[in-house]
């Protein structure tokens, strides 16, 4: 399902489309176990690929909370480039990810950015900080922070299960936002 949700996501790029049956929503594809990437590759749904998907839609899942309890407007930008990642990881060949949106060192840049900006306004000591403590706000961000940190393994089993260094910067754009998360968790 993940799947279909990142070729949906990609389709909506050339034009908006409404959904309006079942049947673009629930094809069915996937009642035996299986399931798709772009290239319409068929894999186990226990394979390493939708272990990456999944987890980095949880991590989009999770900020989509973060968003409703702290309102920061960077959030959006984040989970849209979250879909830029999954939509490059659903897609094994070369032609086919030269379509989409790829994760380029501006989007670290941004995160990175982003992070100074929250860091002014940080309240960061040398002591051990319990997740979650400060706050709500604080518990749902340190809560997106610890999934980013396993979509990261999971990219990682990816990489090194594909050979796929077309992920690189993914996986940078992970752990710095690992750290954003970390910052934005201990605002004052």
């Amino acid at each position: 399902m993940i799947v279909k949700e990142v070729v949906l996501c990609l389709q909506t790029k050339v034009q908006k489309m409404k959904i309006d049956k079942l049947n673009q929503i629930s094809t069915g594809v996937g009642d035996k176990g299986t399931s798709i990437n772009f290239n319409n590759i068929k894999y186990s749904k226990d394979d390493i690929l939708f272990e990456a998907l999944g987890t980095i839609d949880e991590v989009s899942s999770i900020l989509g909370i973060c968003f409703q309890v702290t309102n920061y407007k960077e959030i959006k930008t984040i989970q849209r480039t979250l879909q830029d990642i999954n939509s490059q990881i659903a897609t094994s060949t070369k032609d086919k990810r030269n379509q989409l949106n790829l994760i380029s060192q501006s989007d670290i840049d941004y995160l990175e950015k982003t992070e100074t900006q929250f860091l002014k306004t940080s309240h960061i000591t040398h002591e051990f900080v319990l997740p979650g403590s400060e706050s709500k706000q604080s518990a749902f961000l340190d809560l997106a922070r610890t999934v980013t940190r396993r979509s990261e393994r999971k990219i990682v089993s990816f990489i090194n299960n594909y050979e796929r260094d077309d992920l690189d910067l993914c996986l940078i754009y992970l752990n710095r936002l690992s750290d954003l998360l970390f910052i934005m968790a201990r605002q004052k």
